[in-house]
Parts: C-alpha cells; structure tokens; sequence
C-alpha cells in the first residue's frame, strides 16, 4: 500500500502552525481573509528563510575572526540557509506555475 501524500506545510514545524491559524482566519472572512492568509504564510515563509541566512552569515563572521565557532556549525549553517532557500525558491515555482496554469483555463 502506497504512503499517502502529505502537505509540504505539515512537514516545515514553525509553518504548521501558522497555517493552521491562517486556515481557521480565512474560513470564517470572505474572499480577502483568505488573501490574507496566504499573505501572512508567504510572509512567515520569507522570514524565516532571511532569519536561516543571518543566522548562517553570523556563524561564517564569528568563525572568521577567531571567535571560537567551530567549522562544522559554520557548515550546517549555511546549508540549512542553502536548503531552506532551495526549499522555498522549488515551492514559489510550483505557486508560479499553479497560478499560470489556473489563468490559462477557458471558462
């Protein structure tokens, strides 16, 4: 028996619950409650991929200058900014497409 497919949100621990927040906010407005939601998600997406890569910038700086920052965290550290980017970059381009394929419908 095949696994079933699960959302990518539910697999990202800091999104979930944002999304499960933003999903109850949009069911009870209207059409702009859901925009908003997807705003507030896209948003919380940004930051924390901007918060990975200060993070890492941090560790490469004090590893630099001598300050005791061990090469293996400074490594994590940059490819958990890498992979977080690459992660989020592959989920805009399935929203891009998603979004060209809908406007390309006929009604």
């Amino acid at each position: 028996m095949p696994a079933p497919i699960l959302p990518v949100i539910a697999s990202l621990p800091g999104l979930a619950s944002t999304a499960a927040s933003s999903a109850s906010i949009g069911s009870t407005g209207g059409s702009t409650g859901t925009g908003g939601a997807f705003g507030s998600v896209f948003a919380d997406a940004v930051q924390k991929v901007e918060s990975f890569q200060k993070n890492a910038d941090a560790s490469i700086n004090r590893f630099l200058s001598g300050e005791g920052e061990e090469l293996h965290k400074v490594a994590l550290a940059a490819q958990q900014a890498d992979l977080s980017f690459q992660l989020f970059l592959q989920v805009r381009n399935k929203v891009v497409s998603a979004y060209q394929q809908v406007m390309q419908m006929q009604i």
